[in-house]
């Protein structure tokens, strides 16, 4: 089962996962980053590497959280966003929002 990355992105992009992933699955657009159900291999790197808590197995998405799923496969194969390979500087916004959650 793939990781599928939530509502705790949006807005921070930080992009600490991307640097630990050994297959480059994951996409973004302004807002935050997806995970490309079919070329995700499961390996977890990326969820520990969150420093907003906003990666899951997709087994263990939270039950609020669940539409995330189909979000990511969705977006991630649109063809309509980059795929980001390195790390960037996380949105202006990433400070406050890691803040608002409590992390």
């Amino acid at each position: 089962m793939p990781y599928v990355v939530t509502s705790n992105c949006q807005d921070c992009k930080f992009t600490d996962c991307v640097e630990v992933c050994p297959v480059d699955c994951f996409y973004g657009d302004g807002r935050m980053l997806y995970i490309h159900p079919e070329d995700c291999i499961d390996c977890g790197a990326c969820e520990p590497a969150c420093p907003v808590e906003a990666i899951f197995p997709e087994e263990d998405v939270p039950d609020a959280q669940r539409d995330w799923i189909k979000i990511n496969a969705e977006r991630a194969t649109s063809g309509d966003l980059a795929n980001v390979t390195e790390q960037t500087e996380p949105l202006p916004t990433a400070a406050a929002k890691k803040a608002s959650l409590g992390l």
